[in-house]
């Protein structure tokens, strides 16, 4: 029960130190200008595509090859 309550007695002081090194933390971080994000958002959504699109012929040659497996087991 002691360590609960002195717990309790530490946590504002807790809470300002993490607050103040999340502060020191985000000063140092660099952000990427409109460019970069525009161009990286370009490649991101690409490769969805492409990704999809290999998705989809893998889908159809596994569908045609189960869809033949079943005619020939079924006759």
């Amino acid at each position: 029960m002691a360590g609960a309550v002195e717990a309790l007695k530490e946590w504002p002081k807790a809470t300002k130190n993490y607050i103040a090194e999340l502060q020191n933390e985000m000063k140092r971080v660099t952000w990427p200008n409109s460019k970069q994000v525009q161009s990286t958002t370009v490649v991101v959504i690409l490769t969805v595509f492409a990704f999809a699109a290999f998705f989809e012929v893998v889908d159809s040659i596994i569908l045609r090859t189960v869809t033949k497996f079943y005619d020939v087991m079924t006759r």
